[in-house]
């Protein structure tokens, strides 16, 4: 189980990455048409798309490797049996709110197929197909904070307590 939720954040981390190249590549497109004189209409939205794409995908495969921002002075005042009981707090509050975005987030992207939403612009592009990517990055950050939660209540968590707290 390990090794296919590890794989997960592996392989979201890496469509995020894809994202920020295609955001690469929609800006290296607009210049180059506005350079050659020619049309390549509705890339600022594909670029928009694939930033939004990129920071939703990114969220667990950050959250695994301890790089959200933690707020760590009260951590820092508590050791022992208080610490981990707000670690396991502060972890179950995050799966119930990661898990309400995960939801409204698929539910957003049922909604636009539903009503058959499309974008304003030029593009014209369905909107559940970029609302996807946040849907499935939501989800992914939902696993992954369950996986926390589960890890630290077995006391196999690695990331907690946090380096920092130790450093004076």
């Amino acid at each position: 189980m390990r090794k296919l939720l590890d794989g997960l954040y592996a392989v979201s981390g890496w469509l995020a990455g894809l994202s920020m190249i295609g955001v690469l590549v929609m800006v290296l497109l607009t210049i180059v048409s506005r350079l050659f004189g020619f049309s390549a209409p509705g890339t600022d939205a594909y670029a928009g798309y694939a930033m939004a794409s990129a920071g939703f995908l990114a969220l667990a495969s950050t959250l695994k490797k301890g790089e959200h921002i933690r707020v760590t002075l009260v951590l820092g005042m508590l050791k022992g049996q208080a610490l981990k009981v707000l670690e396991l707090a502060a972890l179950a509050i995050a799966v119930v709110l990661s898990g309400f975005l995960a939801f409204y987030s698929a539910r957003l992207v049922w909604q636009s197929v539903q009503f058959n939403d499309i974008s304003v612009g030029i593009d014209a592009t369905p909107m559940w197909i970029p609302q996807t990517m946040m849907a499935v990055g939501t989800f992914i950050f939902f696993i992954a904070f369950v996986d926390e939660l589960v890890l630290e209540i077995l006391g196999k968590r690695s990331s907690a307590p946090s380096e920092e707290l130790h450093h004076e």
